[in-house]
């Protein structure tokens, strides 16, 4: 009798039967662009060619070197001075030459100084706006297309810094980013998650932290960890600031 119905009025034109014959046009997202990517753009294509890192400077040549020759390294400094850009480069690197399986990503999920409520989604739809800048730098030594495929097979992971507690990270690269804006507890709980054949690089600048005065661990984790030799602590400054001009010159008087 349905069938019936339905085909009464399709012919006389009160029942549009074609709009409901294929999928696509019969579920529709209630709020299209939530599903977020690395790249949005379609079709996604290969780079053909690799950008070659290189200092600009000599903060940045120190940094590189102490990623190359320790397994933990500290990289504290003010905004534009590469150590987020950096630290992903040689997380690339090293998963290119084999050195590593995968690369970790994690940062605080920490609004600038506003709240911009709850995101939809599941988790790495959540943490996407976050780590928005690593993924950026990501896609800069990787093609959109090989990122997005390495971030579905796991050779990418990103791991919140609430669900750290409890791994050890083996055989990979870690990049820790924003770490100003965690507390001493957090910082000690991802410092001990450091497993054989490793690498963490953690990043951050002390003087931007989003915390209340007092809460951000990151300067007094890199003060007690500084005389340590197998650890490096590389603080960079005005003069390894790659950005506009205008940033080395705001950060005097700011």
């Amino acid at each position: 009798m349905t069938k019936r119905i339905a085909k009464r009025r399709s012919r006389t034109g009160e029942f549009n039967s074609a709009h409901y014959q294929t999928e696509e046009t019969k579920v529709r997202a209630l709020f299209p662009g939530t599903n977020w990517t690395p790249e949005t753009r379609d079709p996604m294509r290969d780079q053909r060619y690799v950008k070659n890192v290189k200092p600009r400077s000599e903060g940045q040549a120190v940094l590189m070197k102490a990623v190359d020759e320790h397994n933990l390294v500290l990289a504290l400094g003010p905004a534009g001075t590469g150590k987020t850009y950096l630290a992903v480069a040689k997380a690339v690197e090293a998963l290119e030459a084999g050195e590593v399986s995968r690369i970790v990503l994690s940062r605080p999920a920490v609004e600038a100084g506003e709240s911009i409520g709850f995101l939809p989604g599941a988790m790495e739809e959540k943490l996407a706006p976050y780590l928005r800048p690593l993924y950026d730098a990501l896609a800069d030594r990787l093609s959109p297309k090989r990122l997005q495929a390495m971030m579905a097979e796991g050779l990418i992971e990103i791991a919140p810094i609430g669900y750290m507690r409890g791994r050890t990270l083996n055989n990979a690269f870690v990049v820790v980013d924003e770490a100003q804006n965690c507390t001493y507890v957090q910082l000690k709980m991802l410092l001990t998650r450091l497993g054989w054949n490793a690498t963490m690089v953690v990043t951050g600048d002390p003087a931007q932290s989003d915390l209340l005065p007092g809460m951000s661990g990151l300067g007094i984790i890199a003060d007690k960890l500084e005389p340590l030799e197998d650890i490096a602590v590389c603080r960079l400054a005005a003069e390894d600031i790659v950005r506009h001009p205008l940033v080395a010159t705001m950060l005097t008087v700011l």
